[in-house]
């Protein structure tokens, strides 16, 4: 592999791949879809929109030429909201050499397609090998050096060993997965369980409740990765549990953030203006429950959120519903 890496999006998860890529001495183009945005992180030195207060290393190469982002290109990242993903590879389609991989660190299921993010990569800039980076990542601490891990996935064993050789640091473990549809599904239902463990923390409804929102998520969307053909094990795992807990804890996920704002009692669209970003479980928790309807899957949880979300339900009400679900056994699968 030569030295050159394409990194789609300038949001907090591209430019902090940025960061770390430059600063292992790796040739880094960072591409943006608004010239603007672009301008001021050169101006700047830094990403004051997303990554506010990290400085970026001045060998990363800022563009939002759609044609020079690839030139000499020897592996693609994207890092575009699901929501955007479309648009964004439409729009660079005829520029992608072809057979380049790509590695996806988007985090979310389209609505309506109800496909992964490297699915739509593929149907748009044709078949290649493509994979996921994934895992308890949160931006920031990444961009601080703070120890973390995460997980290479693909279903090409060689591409998910470049991955793990390119990001790994001293300070920043990597593994290899070859379960890359349990991968991309396990980082986008997360999001969907971190609205409601915030629902949980603006209640004030205590350490018990979370605990088991968090137990009991992991079942849902663990149920349904098997019944889309992903291992068990992955939801176990980095990108599983991993991802879950770091997203349901920590005060800087903008999920759980979102989820927290409206158990306080704020409106939904009120809450969705106050979070910086994207908050990619609203969108998310769409498709799922279509996939959970497909696949004949149940998932209470995620059922509660979409209908405090999209149909008008009090928290009040959808948390005495599920807290007075028949009794049962407890199963993990």
């Amino acid at each position: 592999m030569s030295e050159k890496v394409a990194i789609v999006g300038d949001g907090a998860m591209g430019t902090v791949c940025a960061i770390i890529l430059a600063n292992k001495g790796y040739s880094v183009s960072l591409w943006g879809y608004e010239p603007e945005q672009i301008h001021q992180i050169e101006q700047y030195g830094e990403n004051k929109r997303f990554l506010p207060g990290i400085r970026l290393p001045v060998a990363i190469q800022l563009t939002a030429d759609d044609q020079q982002i690839f030139e000499e290109v020897a592996i693609i990242i994207s890092a575009v909201p699901c929501a955007y993903l479309r648009g964004v590879w439409t729009r660079l389609a005829d520029h992608v050499p072809a057979h380049v991989p790509v590695i996806s660190v988007t985090k979310g299921i389209e609505n309506n397609t109800l496909k992964r993010p490297t699915q739509v990569i593929c149907e748009i800039v044709s078949p290649r090998p493509v994979g996921a980076f994934s895992g308890p990542n949160i931006a920031d601490e990444l961009a601080r050096s703070l120890p973390a891990t995460a997980t290479a996935a693909s279903n090409d064993p060689t591409l998910a060993q470049q991955v793990q050789k390119i990001f790994s640091t001293n300070w920043f473990r990597i593994y290899t997965n070859s379960d890359l549809a349990g991968v991309e599904l396990a980082g986008a239902t997360k999001n969907v369980i971190a609205i409601a463990a915030g629902i949980v923390d603006g209640l004030q409804a205590g350490d018990n409740a979370k605990a088991a929102l968090l137990t009991r998520g992991l079942v849902e969307i663990s149920r349904l990765g098997t019944a889309l053909g992903a291992k068990q094990e992955t939801f176990a795992g980095l990108s599983g549990m991993g991802d879950l807990v770091t997203t349901c804890i920590s005060p800087k996920g903008r999920n759980r953030s979102f989820g927290q704002a409206i158990g306080s009692g704020q409106a939904i669209e009120d809450a969705l203006n106050s979070i910086p970003g994207e908050v990619e479980g609203v969108k998310t928790c769409k498709s799922v429950i279509q996939l959970a309807r497909r696949y004949h899957v149940e998932m209470p949880i995620t059922q509660a959120v979409y209908e405090i979300l999209f149909e008008g339900k009090s928290v009040k009400q959808a948390i005495t519903e599920l807290m007075t679900r028949q009794l049962k056994a407890e199963n993990v699968k």
